[in-house]
């Protein structure tokens, strides 16, 4: 188990060409572009948790029924700074750095002020954000770092702080018809106060403005939501919208601000100033895009632990949302490369299984509904939110599926209702064993699994010109746990969940998290050419690269 979560994995600079069986369709043109944590051990140093690891790019380039593989570690200041001191020495969220013991009593006062309020890495590796014609390695601090798509090269770095006060983001934003990204952060003790900030940053830069400006310049707020604690915010990893709102969840999975601020002098990450309060409520918020104001109903569930939206849309004076809960933490205790070893077996429990839950929330309550009523009449659920005494309304969900993460959706379906959820399919054990097209209507299953194949996150990709809305195909990158069986790209028809492709690759395969899928017709992917491409070429062992 730790040979596929806590080695080191080698880059493959240069395109390797993949061995095809099956057929790939005609129509699918462009690359898979995904990130995760490649490298567990700089020096003699070790990373507790896996997702602590250094940011490695991967890509499969589809072209004419070929399919392209290369990766490359994200060259982060975080990652220049380890490999140049041969040990870690930047602090990650599982993970705190210490000053060599060798360095003078100032050089180690100012380690400890520094991270008091601390400067987070920019180890970019949980999922890849467009933003207009460019592409960004994301993760849920205030940096991020724009890459080149095709040769994974690592450019600029952005502070979201430079253009919004937040310390920390999410690294699932949502994008309007235009392109324009819609993502969520955490501001932390600004002027007094904690609060969760909605805001946009436009694809283009808007009509009228100075030209050459950058588009982040004109980042604006959006709507900022007060936090019920002002030491204590929500830890949150994804957030959900409807054509016209905004769903945050503000879930007891806190995290200790004045814990934060003593861990390094007391020798502990930052991940132990996470904690899950169960005796508290998860509070829902929702937002009014067109007055960028709360709706002013107060709205409340059981604890619960979420890291994934799936979908959410507007029905009959509802929202409805769907999101993969817990009813803990366990998840993030898991994966911290103690547990991944020989035992992994015994330490891999979850002790709350994931669940696709729905709920369903009025956007107005009826001032003369009866307390203790149910104010949801849609027929499309058994969700329900009942009036309270003092106005509240507490909601419960109808429970949907067990065994689901990393969903995923048509997204020309995102914000609409919906029938499809595409998800890695995982139970008692985080490991993802199989892909699952999940059926919100008829409450029924596909699958795809295969022995010694653990799945990544699926992406579903659209036929050109689809109409119905499993029309394409699923692409997942998959890891064999066989030393005897390369890993590969899958291509399942999303329709009939059956193989039409897989493209086997003799490379060092990891793990990753999300990613995305750049189709040749974006302009993006036909502008950029790789220079070391132009330049070299691809080895003749390595077939001839597309261009």
């Amino acid at each position: 188990m730790e040979k596929i979560y806590g080695r080191n994995r080698k880059e493959q600079l240069e395109p390797v060409r993949a061995k095809v069986t099956g057929k790939i369709p005609a129509w699918l043109q462009g690359t898979l572009l995904r990130n995760g944590p490649g490298m567990h051990t700089v020096g003699e140093s070790r990373y507790n948790h896996w997702f602590d690891g250094l940011a490695l790019l991967h890509s499969f380039t589809i072209r004419d029924g070929e399919v392209y593989y290369r990766s490359k570690y994200l060259r982060s200041d975080t990652y220049n700074a380890n490999i140049e001191a041969n040990r870690i020495v930047v602090s990650e969220f599982g993970t705190m750095a210490y000053p060599d013991p060798c360095k003078n009593i100032f050089s180690k006062a100012f380690s400890y002020l520094t991270h008091t309020i601390p400067d987070f890495t920019d180890n970019c590796l949980i999922n890849i954000m467009k933003c207009g014609e460019d592409f960004y390695a994301t993760s849920e601090t205030n940096y991020i770092r724009k890459i080149n798509p095709q040769t994974l090269e690592t450019l600029e770095k952005v502070d979201y702080r430079k253009y919004v006060a937040v310390n920390l983001a999410t690294s699932h934003p949502h994008y309007d018809e235009a392109g324009n990204v819609l993502n969520m952060g955490t501001s932390i003790v600004e002027k007094g106060k904690t609060k969760y900030m909605i805001f946009k940053i436009p694809a283009t830069v808007p009509e009228g403005k100075k030209k050459g400006k950058s588009s982040w310049k004109h980042t604006e707020v959006f709507c900022c939501i007060p936090s019920h604690s002002l030491l204590s915010p929500s830890y949150y990893h994804s957030f959900g919208v409807t054509e016209n709102y905004v769903i945050f969840l503000e879930q007891p999975f806190r995290l200790d601000i004045l814990k934060m601020a003593t861990a390094y002098i007391r020798g502990v990450n930052w991940a132990s100033c996470l904690a899950f309060h169960r005796e508290e409520k998860t509070y829902i918020h929702i937002v009014d895009q067109r007055t960028r104001q709360p709706v002013q109903t107060k709205l409340y569930t059981d604890p619960m632990v979420v890291f994934h939206h799936v979908n959410a849309y507007e029905e009959d004076g509802c929202i409805v949302f769907d999101v993969i809960a817990y009813e803990d933490n366990s998840l993030y205790q898991l994966f911290y490369l103690a547990n991944l070893n020989q035992d992994f077996k015994e330490n891999a429990k979850l002790t709350s299984i994931p669940t696709l839950r729905r709920f369903a929330v009025p956007l107005r309550v009826d001032k003369n509904a009866e307390v203790g009523s149910n104010l949801i009449k849609v027929a499309s659920t058994t969700a329900t939110a009942l009036k309270e005494q003092d106005g509240q309304v507490y909601c419960q969900p109808e429970f949907l599926c067990e065994g689901l993460e990393l969903p995923r959706v048509n997204y020309t379906h995102n914000g609409k209702r919906y029938r499809y959820v595409f998800a890695a399919g995982v139970h008692w054990s985080p490991v993802p064993t199989k892909i699952i097209k999940y059926d919100i209507l008829t409450k029924s299953s596909l699958e795809w699994r295969e022995t010694d194949c653990w799945p990544a996150e699926p992406l579903f990709v659209p036929v050109p010109g689809a109409k119905g809305e499993d029309d394409g195909v699923i692409l997942s990158a998959i890891v064999s746990t066989d030393p005897q069986k390369l890993p590969f790209l899958l291509i399942l028809d999303a329709k009939s969940f059956t193989e039409l492709a897989r493209a086997s690759i003799d490379v060092d395969l990891h793990m990753d998290l999300h990613g995305l899928f750049i189709p040749d017709t974006d302009s993006e992917a036909k502008k950029q050419a790789t220079s070391e491409e132009q330049r070299d070429g691809a080895s003749d062992c390595h077939g001839t690269p597309p261009t």
